[in-house]
Formats: structure tokens, C-alpha cells, sequence
């Protein structure tokens, strides 16, 4: 499926100085992140915001037909630029052969214009919405509580909860989802908060029939059901059950594995066969991620060798989706080198295709091949948890009397190249990677 870009971080038109100028940002990005081999670009809500206490990433949507085009919450733009600059990074980016992605931030509502006291409980609340748009007007009956529903699944801060099952609320919507894709230009929806409604709102969202340039389109689907492996594989089990668009959903257990790996004193690579994720369970609807803009705490970010992280899940199954901030603030990217994201998403895009077959497990080595698959010839990835050493082992693959030789390796302590390796006639070869790092090797087929 290629692999994606999540294109901010969070408060990134502050902390890199691009305030209201983020998508010609990610603009002047995009001839070298295609030539790096990223397919995809994964946006923050692009709508106007409430931007209560000050300009915010989106996530307080107010008026979703605004882009940066109206003068209402404190701007005309939005904290990310102007309707005009997304439609130019929208095109550029499919000039470039990506697919964009915004995030549908469907859950709730803030920044509403007036207080109305719900009849219901006969509390006031800021539910009465009279956005500059004119579109996707809302009072108190299109939140909880309402007629509509007697349960709210889930809140998002003190933000009024939309109640989906409100006809109005749930064409409106749709609307929107067509507006997006149809007009806008977008390629497909990050589902933001899918633990606060039905997976219904999402199937609805993927089975539209939306038309562009005068054809059928579907649009692309990834949900955020930040969960146990058991719940997400039931979450997509449920959106997918009567959907002929099927949906995706971010492996946080797969994270939370690779958080482990590089920041847990003793960490067992046998660990990596037992950790239940949805890549194990489900790996054609994993989405694979080191980072995002939610783990900017530090008790939740990757603190050690977090390239031996992104050289997990750019060599294993799954749909993988880099950091912005890890590839180019925190230098991760290392594009020309064979050290770095850039490297490995190249490995991705020209070898990784194919099931996995782990060839050596202990402690701290583990060696797997990726078989191949179509124009995709398969490779060896070696990863090293010896802190002073290179460490490796002789295994059987599939290949015969073949050569293979290093194109992606890193370490902390020695970033020498490799040795090439030969798989003999009956499979064996001997592979290795460097202390506290790893390599991938190609075989020369």
C-alpha cells in the first residue's frame, strides 16, 4: 500500500515558525518526500477550529466548511493557511502521485456561538452553532442528550458530543464527507475518536457513492481506536462486516511493542512473537506507527533508538505511517545515507513485499525474511540488541546460491557497511547486524 506521511506534529505552526504558512511548508516538501518513496500524505483537520485561549490543531472543530477562507475565531486563515494553499498542496500532491488524507473529526463540536438550555436535563449548554458558512448549523437537539439517543458513547474533554443518529446531524455528515472528496479533492479520511459512535458513521462514510472527474470513487479508510489489540480487531471486524469499502485502523498495541523495544532495559526479542497486535491478528488492516502527534508527552514518546522501531515496521507487513517530526525535526529521515527512514521506506517501496518467516529468535537477535511478492524479490532483516557487539546468525532461507548485500543498516556505535553475504545451495548464509542496530539485506536476484 505504500507508506505514509503524517504530515504535522503537534502545535507544528508554532514550534517550526510556519504559523499560517504550514501547507506551503509541506508544499516545498513534496518533490523529495515522492522522491524518497512516501505514497500518501496524512493532514490534520483542516477545518476552522474554536481556537479558544489561541490558535489550535484542529481537533475543537467549529465550522467545517471553513478552510482559511472566512474571518470568524480570530482569523481568516486557518492556524495551517488559507483555503487557497490547501487546494495547491492538494494538487501538488497528486501531481507527485500521493493520495491525501484530512482528519474527520466527527465526534464532537466546539466554539459554539451560544448557550441553549437542553429541555431534556435543563442544564445551558454552548450548544447553538451559526457558523459564517451557513453550512452544518447545530443546536441542542444534534448533541447529547437528545431525543435521538439515551447514551452517549464516549466524551472528548467538555466538548459537546454530536448524536449521530440524528437524521440531521447524519446527512449533514455525509455532506460534508462529499464535499471533501468531490470538491475539495481529498483521497480518503483519518477517523478521529471512532470509541465515541457507531461504526455505522464510518461504513456510511466509506460506502458513499462519491463521483470525481465523472467516475466512481472510493475513498481511503483509517480509524484511531486507541485500544487493546482485541478491541481494535473488533472495532474493524464490525466497520468491515457489511462494507464493500473496508477500513484500516492504527496498531497502538504494535506501538506500545516498539515503544518496549527501544526504551526497556532487558526487552526479549521473543517478545516480538508473543506481543499481541492487530498485525498479528489482522495484517492487511494494520496501520504501523512509531510516532504521532498524541505520544508528545514524555511519558509516552520513544526516548532510545527509535530508528530500531521505524526499521520494524518499514521491513513487516502492515501499512506503515512515519513521524514529520521524527523524519525532519529530530534529523530521523537522513535522506542520501543508508542510515535512516529515507532508506528504509525505499526498502519498503522496492523489496518488502510477501509474508514474513522469522528464521532466528533469542534475546537479543532476531532474523526474519520477507518472501517476496510480485516486483517485490523479499529481503533479510537482521536486529541487534547486543549493546557492544555485532551479533548474528547462520539460517536457512529460501533462497539458493544467491548473493545478498546490505542497503539499509544503522547503529548508535558503528555504522559500518555490512559484509555481503551468499546463501549457499542449500539456503544457509550467515547474516549479521551492528551493536544495537539493525541491517537489511537484498538478495541479488
Amino acid at each position: 500500500m505504500g507508506v505514509m506521511m503524517q504530515a504535522f506534529h503537534w502545535n507544528c505552526p508554532s514550534v517550526d515558525n510556519k504559523e499560517y504558512a504550514w501547507w506551503n511548508f509541506v508544499s516545498e516538501k513534496v518533490p523529495s518526500l515522492s522522491q524518497a518513496g512516501f505514497t500518501s500524505l496524512w493532514l490534520p483537520p483542516v477545518h476552522k477550529a474554536a481556537n479558544i485561549g489561541g490558535p489550535s490543531m484542529g481537533y475543537d472543530p467549529y465550522d467545517y466548511y471553513d478552510l482559511g477562507d472566512l474571518d470568524q475565531k480570530g482569523s481568516v486563515k486557518t492556524w495551517f493557511g488559507s483555503k487557497q494553499e490547501l487546494v495547491e498542496l492538494i494538487d501538488s500532491a497528486h501531481q507527485h502521485g500521493f493520495t491525501v488524507l484530512t482528519d474527520m473529526v466527527i465526534n464532537h463540536a466546539s466554539g459554539a456561538d451560544a448557550q441553549e438550555v437542553n429541555p431534556i436535563t435543563g442544564d445551558s449548554r454552548w450548544t447553538f452553532f451559526q457558523p459564517q458558512s451557513g453550512k452544518f448549523c447545530r443546536n441542542w437537539e444534534c448533541f447529547h442528550p437528545c431525543q435521538y439517543e439515551t447514551r452517549d458513547r464516549g466524551t472528548f474533554g467538555e466538548m459537546p458530543d454530536l448524536s449521530h443518529r440524528n437524521p440531521y446531524v447524519f446527512g449533514e455528515i455525509l455532506k460534508l464527507a462529499r464535499w471533501l472528496i468531490e470538491q475539495v479533492g481529498f483521497d480518503g479520511f483519518r477517523y478521529d475518536f471512532v470509541k465515541g459512535y457507531g461504526t455505522w458513521i464510518v461504513t456510511a462514510v466509506q460506502e458513499y457513492r462519491y463521483v470525481r472527474d465523472g467516475e466512481h470513487f472510493k475513498p481511503y479508510g483509517v480509524g484511531e481506536c486507541w485500544d487493546r489489540a482485541r478491541t481494535i480487531d473488533n472495532w474493524v471486524n464490525e466497520t468491515n462486516a457489511w462494507n464493500d469499502n473496508p477500513v484500516q485502523a492504527f496498531d497502538f498495541p504494535l506501538r506500545d511493542m516498539l515503544k518496549a523495544l527501544c526504551d526497556s532495559y532487558g526487552f526479549s526479542f521473543r517478545n516480538l512473537l508473543s506481543w499481541d497486535t492487530l498485525l498479528k491478528k489482522q495484517p492487511t488492516s494494520a496501520v504501523t506507527f512509531v510516532e504521532n502527534h498524541d505520544s508528545r508527552d514524555s511519558d509516552k514518546a520513544i526516548v532510545h533508538d527509535k530508528l530500531l522501531a521505524y526499521s520494524y515496521i518499514l521491513t513487516h507487513e502492515g501499512y506503515p505511517c512515519v513521524f514529520w517530526k521524527d523524519y525532519y525535526n529530530w534529523d530521523l529521515g537522513k535522506e542520501g545515507t543508508p542510515h535512516g527512514i529515507s532508506a528504509l521506506v525505499r526498502v519498503h517501496e522496492t523489496l518488502a513485499g510477501g509474508s514474513t518467516e522469522v528464521l532466528w529468535v533469542d534475546d537479543n537477535l532476531y532474523i526474519m525474511q520477507r518472501i517476496g511478492y510480485d516486483k517485490k524479490p523479499g529481503l533479510v532483516f537482521v536486529l541487534n540488541n547486543e549493546g557492544y557487539r555485532w551479533n548474528g546468525a547462520c539460517v536457512t532461507t529460501q533462497w539458493h546460491n544467491v548473493a545478498f548485500s546490505p542497503v539499509a543498516w544503522w547503529s548508535g556505535k558503528d555504522d559500518s557497511r555490512p559484509a555481503d553475504k551468499w546463501a549457499s545451495g542449500d539456503g544457509q548464509a550467515e547474516f549479521w547486524a551492528p551493536p544495537r542496530g539493525y541491517a537489511v539485506y537484498a538478495p541479488q536476484v
